[in-house]
């Protein structure tokens, strides 16, 4: 079932934080049950560059992985009626927050931190055991929350929530923002 075009829906929904290897698939769904368009920023640097963000820096520097993302982002504040999924961390460079915000609601995913430590080990293996690849996946997910801090942040807790119950949640918020602001 689609959800019907509401008033204000041409806003953006911006998606971020982090709650596992599903949080993907958990956009596209949001973004096809609201009839939105769907952007994965990572995958948008891919797409442009050839390399994933992390490769990109390794091989051109950070110089030019900022260069690339703030294109990405003039295109994106251009867009309407898309739901964008990107990092915390990226969110957190310059102005890039406060333009996205602009143009729509952002939601960060999270969990609770035994919850993640729990995804983290299924998806490392027995790389998890490892005390540097454990370190360095917390780290990043502790990057990935650093913007719960940020002013306007609606934060969407997944501990307990399957992934469809996760994009119902969301369809929530989106249809309970865009009615506030009618």
């Amino acid at each position: 079932m689609t959800s019907p075009i509401l008033p204000h829906a041409d806003r953006n929904l911006i998606l971020t934080g982090y709650t596992g290897p599903n949080q993907p698939a958990i956009g596209r769904q949001v973004a096809e049950k609201l009839q939105l368009r769907f952007l994965d920023f990572e995958t948008e640097i891919e797409a442009r560059t050839g390399y994933s963000s992390d490769a990109l820096r390794e091989q051109f520097g950070e110089r030019r992985l900022r260069t690339v993302e703030a294109e990405i982002m003039e295109e994106i504040t251009l867009r309407r009626r898309t739901l964008v999924r990107i990092s915390g961390h990226v969110l957190l460079h310059g102005d890039h927050y406060d333009r996205l915000h602009e143009t729509g609601p952002v939601i960060c995913l999270v969990a609770r931190l035994d919850a993640v430590l729990s995804r983290l080990h299924v998806l490392l293996g027995a790389r998890y055991h490892d005390p540097q690849e454990r370190a360095l996946a917390i780290g990043q997910i502790k990057r990935e929350w650093a913007v719960r801090q940020l002013d306007g942040i609606i934060e969407l807790d997944m501990t307990y929530l399957t992934p469809q119950q996760a994009v119902e949640k969301v369809t929530e918020i989106w249809i309970a923002y865009t009615l506030r602001r009618t």
